[in-house]
């Protein structure tokens, strides 16, 4: 029988929904990197808990990274922790010589930005990718799979795949990273993208997502299912994207 919603109470443990409201409140500045949690008393009084369950809603606060601190010493909010990614500034190719333009606008927000790349092979894509490149139920794809990194601490888990007629003959191919990017790969060889195509969900990590990506516990990450068009109008790339969905922001602008 359907529950009325108007009815339903939070049936989570109380700690993690004492860190919820608490990583909510980071999220949004009133918590403002810099400053102090409230002291452990004021939690108790405030979520009408005990020290212990106070100390563990703080703790996955410490373990998602977004705050810092002892008992007895007071708890801060760490600075910058939450980043907002422009996707649209990295579609592009990169300048002649330049890097890949994720490491390059990384640079311009004061981060280190790297990549390792993890898998090149030729496989049997997802059902929704194969549809996205029109591709019949046996057919393969190449992918192409690595960690973007931030100083040093992972990013994004990203999964490319190319159709094989786009990828035969070129360094795709190759198991080696790709100077300014697969954009300027492709536009090399004729495929200019004209436009992308984005699908952003919420949902819990994979396995893969989980150790790649480092997370902490099963907060949801942001998946992003991106469809790269060239400038015909043929699907050439499709990318599923995966991030720490308490760590970053997409921004989009429309005109």
């Amino acid at each position: 029988m359907p529950t009325n919603a108007a009815h339903r109470t939070d049936t989570r443990p109380l700690h993690e929904r004492i860190a919820a409201d608490l990583r909510d409140e980071i999220m949004s500045g009133d918590l403002a990197p810099g400053s102090q949690l409230p002291s452990t008393a004021q939690l108790k009084n405030r979520f009408d808990a005990s020290n212990a369950t106070i100390q563990k809603a703080v703790q996955v606060l410490k373990d998602e990274g977004l705050v810092v601190g002892r008992a007895g010493a007071g708890i801060t909010v760490r600075e910058h922790r939450r980043r907002v990614m422009e996707p649209a500034r990295f579609l592009a190719p990169a300048e002649p010589g330049q890097p890949y333009r994720w490491i390059s606008e990384a640079a311009t927000r004061g981060f280190q930005g790297s990549s390792k790349l993890l898998t090149v092979a030729e496989v049997t894509p997802p059902r929704d990718v194969r549809r996205a490149l029109n591709l019949g139920d046996v057919e393969t794809a190449l992918l192409r799979s690595q960690v973007l990194m931030l100083d040093g601490e992972p990013a994004e888990l990203v999964h490319s795949y190319y159709p094989l007629h786009i990828a035969r003959g070129t360094a795709l191919m190759e198991r080696r990273k790709i100077r300014g990017g697969t954009p300027t790969l492709l536009a090399e060889v004729g495929h200019t993208a004209g436009k992308a195509v984005d699908l952003v969900s919420a949902c819990p990590p994979t396995q893969e997502q989980f150790e790649a990506l480092e997370l902490p516990s099963e907060l949801p990450i942001l998946r992003t299912f991106r469809v790269v068009y060239c400038t015909e109008g043929h699907a050439v790339e499709v990318t599923v994207m995966a991030k720490a969905g308490h760590l970053y922001e997409l921004q989009y602008e429309f005109s």
